[in-house]
């Protein structure tokens, strides 16, 4: 287990950890919570060796394989699966070895060495690291595209995946979801809770925590305290702390004023003098309990906008994408015919690179529509939230340089008071206080810059908000603000956001935007993570067939037969333009549902079959482990010879259900792939 005792902490003269102990013991899924800069990344130092603590003892065992995400933007021309496989350093340094045993022509370090390789899972290694990457939102047709095609998020996906692909006891996660959408982070969240091995996360997202925790500690003022559960678990438990605290400080308070009450009173009296010496004693031997000194919460509110035209745009057969430096167009979204109404909480899903940002841009005027129209309402005001707030933001200039700006720009329009007071005062009420009304945007923190460009937003007034995941880089204090600010919101708002929390609280209604059309979505968020993980299943296995082609030498990777689409496809009631606009909805849904309950009846015994062979793997699997185990330890000759025959009926009986399992697999494609939709 990891255990820290009377651990100090220092990052220059600030002291982020002041002789904390506690635990994390083997296995546990810990959340480390806490407010931006209250020293969760030097906690994370400290795990990894990058820190050492200035006082007490830390440990952690010395076999652990630790894997972490590497802060760094890779630079490199390896494709996006060689730099993946890279990441399992055990298959690495067998593969290594082998090398080593060829080239010295040992031939029992080369049977060594291949009996490694299969323990290392070198037969599946590749197929792992494409699920990897496919469940990270990119394209098949990617798997092979060097790294350095990729922009940097993306880039910085391939970093997680790498960490992922990393065999580990221990695994480190700074902000994972931060450069990841919705279905990326539905995937990325069924990945971790099969983890096996001991896992700390930070993260903002409280569904996300949720989902993968189950311990949490938090660091506030120099402190770590630990909580058993998630963190909604965590707050419940918090709020009963405070309230049995500050209900203890009372009480405490109370009973040293009656005290202090008797001192003053009796102090001077020789008859008295003895028992207010006493009191004064106790009064002093009391422990005193601290009062509650709850940090102070960041609130903020969106003022009434000035009208409310309704509707407050139409979009009329349009086309959305975007012009190369070429002038040649690119179409994303085609045929879209959407109308956006007064007080509408609209939310935006669909997979990565859909368009949904190239619909929000177009909107919010920053890009021009390819065709058709968009008709806006009179007086309609747009507030747009970028997803990369430089796109909005001057690294060089300060907060009161950029307020000052605005409100030249809008003059009389916005109808706020403009004097630089003013001005210094409004930026004061987002925690831009004293000197960080003076200091530059390019060396704030991303909480900082999401904050001003929040602030820039409320001061001009919209009637409509356009919010392009605007909680990357917020806490979760801010977010719960930003909740509460936008359900305050008398306008009309179109989120983008892989923050389930702040989508259940705030939107009423979805639109997806996939398949190059853009729909009412008919469902929930629920739904939708349904969905996503059934297209992310599909996704894992055209790669593992694309595997197994290349291995057999039988076609290209580009001839294997695509897996069908999820028969549990997004409910998206808007028909692509192919379909005719006449079908009816309900004639639809009722014979999707067939088709449905047609492919189950097919399909249910080949899965139960399935389910079977995976849990007689997972027998043999823990069987054979056993007996390697053993075989560490001294036997007598009878016990050794039993154990090789017992490991080589095991490794014949998976090798047959293995053979079985890929039979089955073909066979549930194929019924899927026959079976219209």
């Amino acid at each position: 287990m990891i255990t820290l005792k009377n651990v100090t902490l220092r990052r220059g003269t600030k002291v982020v950890l002041d002789s904390v102990s506690t635990t994390i013991n083997p296995g546990e899924n810990v959340g480390l919570v806490g407010r931006n800069g209250a020293g969760k990344s030097s906690l994370f130092a400290l795990l990894s060796g990058k820190l050492h603590e200035d006082g007490g003892d830390f440990y952690i065992p010395t076999s652990w394989r630790m894997a972490e995400v590497a802060q760094n933007m890779p630079e490199t021309d390896q494709s996006a699966t060689d730099f993946v496989l890279e990441g399992d350093t055990r298959l690495a340094e067998v593969q290594q070895q082998l090398a080593e045993a060829e080239a010295s022509d040992d031939g029992m370090a080369i049977a060594h060495a291949y009996s490694d390789l299969h323990d290392a899972g070198a037969h599946d290694a590749v197929a792992r690291a494409q699920a990897l990457i496919l469940g990270l939102g990119f394209r098949v047709s990617e798997l092979d595209q060097p790294v350095n095609s990729f922009s940097g998020g993306w880039r910085m996906r391939l970093q997680l995946a790498r960490a992922l692909m990393c065999p580990s006891d221990l695994l480190l996660l700074d902000e994972p979801t931060n450069h990841l959408d919705l279905d990326a982070l539905v995937w990325l969240e069924a990945w971790l809770k099969r983890y096996a091995g001991t896992m700390i996360v930070i993260s903002h997202d409280r569904e996300f925590l949720d989902a993968i925790t189950n311990v949490t500690l938090q660091i506030q003022q120099g402190e770590l305290n630990r909580y058993g559960g998630n963190y909604s678990k965590f707050e419940e438990l918090r709020a009963q702390q405070l309230e049995l605290q500050q209900a203890s400080f009372a009480k405490q308070q109370e009973k040293m004023a009656h005290l202090q009450k008797f001192i003053d009173r009796f102090k001077a009296k020789a008859s008295k003098a003895k028992q207010a010496q006493s009191r004064v004693k106790q009064l002093e031997r009391m422990e005193k309990i601290g009062p509650v000194l709850a940090e102070a919460e960041f609130t903020f509110e969106f003022k009434e906008p000035a009208n409310l035209p309704n509707p407050m745009l139409a979009i009329s057969d349009a086309s959305f994408g975007y012009v190369d430096d070429d002038g040649v167009p690119t179409t994303i979204l085609t045929g879209v015919n959407r109308s956006v109404l007064a007080g509408q909480r609209i939310g935006i899903l669909g997979a990565n690179g859909q368009g949904k940002s190239t619909l929000v841009k177009t909107i919010a005027r920053t890009m021009k529509a390819l065709g058709g129209s968009i008709t806006e309402g009179k007086g309609l005001n747009i507030g747009y939230f970028a997803q990369q707030e430089l796109d909005v933001l001057r690294p060089a200039e300060n907060p009161l340089e950029h307020m000052i700006r605005l409100a030249k720009e809008l003059g009389a329009e916005a109808k706020q008071p403009s004097r630089e007071q003013d001005l210094r005062s409004y930026l004061g009420s987002f925690n831009f206080t004293g000197d960080m009304v003076k200091q530059a945007v390019g060396t704030m923190s991303g909480g900082e810059k999401a904050r001003l460009v929040l602030a820039m937003i409320v001061w001009q007034r919209p009637n409509l908000l356009l919010l392009d995941e605007p909680t990357n880089h917020l806490d979760l204090a801010t977010r719960e603000a930003l909740a509460m600010a936008l359900n305050d919101f008398d306008g009309t708002v179109m989120l983008v956001s892989h923050d389930r929390a702040l989508l259940r609280s705030v939107c009423e209604d979805f639109w997806m935007v996939g398949r190059g059309v853009v729909g009412p979505f008919d469902g929930d968020l629920d739904d939708y993570q349904r969905y996503l993980l059934e297209e992310s299943k599909r996704l894992r296995e055209e790669a593992r067939l694309a595997e197994q082609a290349q291995v057999a030498g039988a076609m290209h990777p580009a001839d294997v037969p695509k897996v069908a689409p999820s028969t549990s496809a997004a409910p998206v009631a808007a028909p692509a333009p192919s379909v005719p606009a006449a079908r009816d909805g309900r004639e639809q849904r009722k014979m999707d549902a067939q088709t449905r309950q047609q492919l189950a009846e097919k399909t249910r015994p080949l899965k139960k079959e399935l389910e079977q062979i995976d849990k007689r793997l997972a027998a043999l699997s823990a069987e054979r482990a056993s007996l390697e185990q053993k075989l560490t330890e001294p036997l007598p000759p009878s016990e050794i010879a039993e154990c090789g025959r017992r490991l080589k009926a095991g490794n014949d009986e998976t090798a047959q259900l293995e053979e079985r399992w890929l039979e089955i697999s073909s066979a549930l494609e194929e019924i899927s792939a026959a079976t219209p939709t």
